[in-house]
C-alpha cells in the first residue's frame, strides 16, 4: 500500500505504541477510563500497538477503530461494541458492480490497483445492517473475494454469502484466487490489475 493520498482518503493511521495513553491522559482523559474504551489494555499497555488503523463507521459515524497488526500478535482488533458497516461504503453506491472483500488492507491495494468499486466487511460474516447495505440494489452484481484459505473456509462462507444474496434477488459471483491468497498477498506477489481482473472474469453464477 503506496501513497499519501490514498491514506488520508481512507483515514489510515499507525499506533507505534507506548504514547497513547499519555498523550490521551494529558488530553484529561482519566486513566481509568481507557480500558473500558479498550485503548489501553488491563496492563496499562497501548491495545493497537504497532497496528495498521482503519476507522468504522455506521453511516457517517465513526463507531469503531480497527487494528491490524504488522508483527507476531493477534493480527485483527476492534474496540469493544458494534464494528460498524461496510467500509467506504459511500464511496461504492454508484457502482452497477461491487467487489466485497475481507479486510481493508485488502481494500487499499484494489483501490490503489484501480478497483475503486470495492468495499470491505472486516471479516467474512456479515451483519444485518452490512448485509442490508450490500443488497439494497437488486441490480447491482457482488463479486465475492474472500481469503482462499487453505481450509477453504473463506470460499465456503462467501458461496453461502452468495446464496443469501441470491435469494433476495442480488446477483452474486464468487472469485477464485490463487491457493492460499487474498488480495493483498496476491498483488503483494506480483499479481498486476489484469492478473485480477482475469480472476473476476472467470467467476462463474451461481
Amino acid at each position: 500500500m503506496r501513497g499519501p493520498s490514498l491514506i488520508e482518503e481512507l483515514r489510515i493511521g499507525y499506533a507505534p505504541g507506548g504514547n497513547l495513553r499519555r498523550h490521551l491522559t494529558d488530553q484529561g482523559y482519566a486513566l481509568e477510563s481507557l480500558p473500558r474504551a479498550g485503548l489501553v489494555n488491563l496492563q496499562g499497555c497501548d491495545a493497537f500497538y504497532r497496528r495498521v488503523v482503519f476507522p468504522c463507521y455506521q453511516d457517517t459515524q465513526v463507531v469503531n477503530l480497527y487494528g491490524r497488526s504488522i508483527d507476531a500478535a493477534f493480527p485483527h482488533r476492534f474496540l469493544p461494541g458494534p464494528k460498524g458497516g461496510l467500509f467506504a461504503c459511500e464511496s461504492v453506491r454508484h457502482f452497477s458492480t461491487v467487489i466485497l472483500v475481507e479486510g481493508p488492507l485488502d481494500l487499499a491495494v484494489l483501490w490503489q490497483a484501480g478497483f475503486r468499486n470495492t468495499t470491505c466487511a472486516f471479516g467474512t460474516h456479515l451483519t444485518p445492517f452490512q448485509f442490508h447495505q450490500l443488497s439494497e440494489k437488486p441490480d447491482r452484481l457482488v463479486y465475492i473475494v474472500f481469503d482462499q484459505d487453505e481450509n477453504q473456509a473463506g470460499q465456503r462462507t462467501a458461496h453461502h454469502l452468495a446464496h443469501r444474496l441470491d435469494g433476495v434477488s442480488v446477483p452474486a459471483r464468487v472469485v477464485h484466487l490463487p491457493a492460499g491468497h487474498d488480495p493483498n498477498s496476491y498483488f503483494g506477489a506480483g499479481a498486476t490489475a489484469a492478473d485480477f481482473a482475469d480472476c473476476l472474469k472467470g467467476a462463474q453464477p451461481l
